[in-house]
């Protein structure tokens, strides 16, 4: 009975009539998942008229560090968990879509220096950032829909000119092209995105891959540095 209550409840915040829980997960295990999300749920009320805007449920996990809230903008039934870092300070902020999950210890960061706003984080409905992530958004990051990414994975939207070698590189100028990751991509455990590239739509990306360059729609790529090793169909 407890099993079919949760699939409702499930499917009504998510809009999605095919989920279903395992029905192996125990009664006592369900209740402890409920109170955490219920806890999630009460701090997402808390903080939503500090934000841009919110949808009417937000799950926000404890210890999580939302700076520049104005410039924070939120979906429906979005779970931003323990201890995620978002520093939305940027020309476009953070705008996450509906039922984004941005799993634990993730960081966030749209601007590095204040001489220069970054661009900004965009991610789209049903996607999801795989726990110790990092996403540097400064030359800006566009994430479709229906992305998925393993942990530890690491976005830089910005690179940084080093050809003149009596200035410090620190003192060098930035070079900004953004990173675009479309609808229907997987990008596996500790891959690093470098700034420039396009992931196309249905692609999946090995895990541990450095991406130096754009990879056409559905494909599969891997390596250091990445590269195609095949088509998906």
């Amino acid at each position: 009975m407890i099993h079919s209550w949760i699939n409702i409840l499930i499917r009504n915040l998510k809009r999605d009539n095919s989920y279903e829980l395992d029905p192996a997960i125990s009664f006592s295990d369900l209740l402890s998942i409920l109170a955490t999300r219920g806890l999630a749920m009460l701090r997402g009320l808390w903080i939503r008229p500090w934000v841009g805007s919110s949808g009417r449920i937000l799950f926000l996990g404890k210890g999580t560090t939302l700076r520049h809230m104005k410039k924070i903008f939120i979906g429906r039934s979005t779970i931003i968990d323990d201890h995620v870092t978002i520093d939305a300070l940027s020309l476009n902020g953070v705008r996450l879509g509906n039922n984004v999950n941005i799993a634990r210890y993730t960081t966030i960061q749209c601007t590095g220096v204040i001489q220069e706003l970054g661009i900004g984080l965009e991610i789209g409905n049903n996607s999801a950032v795989g726990a110790y992530s990092f996403l540097g958004a400064q030359g800006g990051i566009k994430i479709g829909n229906d992305v998925i990414m393993g942990p530890m994975v690491s976005i830089h939207s910005e690179n940084h000119v080093f050809s003149d070698q009596r200035i410090p590189i620190r003192l060098q100028p930035r070079s900004r092209e953004g990173i675009v990751i479309e609808d229907d991509s997987w990008i596996g455990a500790k891959t690093t995105i470098l700034d420039g590239v396009r992931i196309g739509k249905g692609s999946v990306v090995a895990a541990g891959a450095v991406v130096t360059r754009s990879i056409p729609p559905n494909s599969v790529a891997g390596g250091v540095p990445a590269r195609v090793i095949r088509k998906r169909n």
